[in-house]
Order: structure tokens, then sequence, then C-alpha cells
């Protein structure tokens, strides 16, 4: 019988998430609000605490995909699907408009590999393909 008080439970708590959804959100919400500083403050904490495990993850794969991606996002780049973009741009090897050999460097050169987006479009996908430094500079 306790599977069968789980299973209830579960549903009961489904259904309760449904007909008191916007009773939660605000609830969350005003926790957020109250306890902010707290927050603030623990991750600042954590971040002191764990200044080299977060450096080491910033170096792995994952990493620096996620860096990659957020940069992307600060850039207003638009995309259904960041991981299939990401995954687009880390195979591309020459420009889309040149076929130069593109590179990845800490500096930017001509043949830098960039992510090319139309700035004027702001509401669905902008993105118009990976190109080299040059390529990108003459199409803005």
């Amino acid at each position: 019988m306790p599977l069968k008080d789980k299973e209830r439970e579960k549903q009961y708590q489904k259904e309760y998430r449904i007909k008191n959804k916007e009773k939660i959100k605000e609830n969350k919400k005003e926790y957020y609000t109250e306890n902010k500083e707290h927050k603030k403050q623990y991750q600042k904490e954590y971040r002191i605490k764990n200044k080299e495990k977060i450096a080491e993850y910033f170096k792995t794969e994952n990493g620096k995909k996620s860096i990659r991606i957020n940069n992307w996002k600060t850039q207003n780049i638009i995309f259904h699907d960041y991981d299939f973009l990401y995954d687009i741009f880390i195979n591309t090897t020459n420009c889309d408009d040149c076929k130069r050999c593109l590179t990845q460097d800490n500096k930017t050169k001509s043949t830098t590999k960039c992510l090319d987006h139309d700035h004027s479009i702001t509401d669905n996908e902008n993105v118009r393909g990976v190109v080299c430094h040059t390529c990108n500079c003459k199409r803005r």
C-alpha cells in the first residue's frame, strides 16, 4: 500500500501546482526579494572559497562552451538551439564567404573564427553563418 500512497501524493502535488501556479510564482518572487542580499553574499563567499575549482571548470570543454554561449546571448545572438549552434561553430573549419581556413585565437586576427549575425533582427533567429574576422567586419 505505501507505493499507492506515494503515487497519490505525487498526483496531489502535481494538481496543487497546476491549480496554484500564480500563488506559487508570487511566493517565489516574494522569497527572492526578501533573501536577495543573503543569496548574493552566499554566492560571493562560494566564489572566494572555490576559486580554483571554478577556474578549472572554465578550462574544460563544457566550461568553454558555457562561456561562448553566454557571450552570444549577451551579444543578442538569437538561435533556437544554442548547443546545436555551438557544434556547428566548433566544427566549421573554413569561412562561409571566402573559404579561408579559420583559427581560434586569444587575440583577434584576420582569420579568427566569428559567428556572424544580423544586428537589425531582434525577434527571431539572426545567425548568418561562421565567417573569418575580415568577412565579419565587411558584413557589418
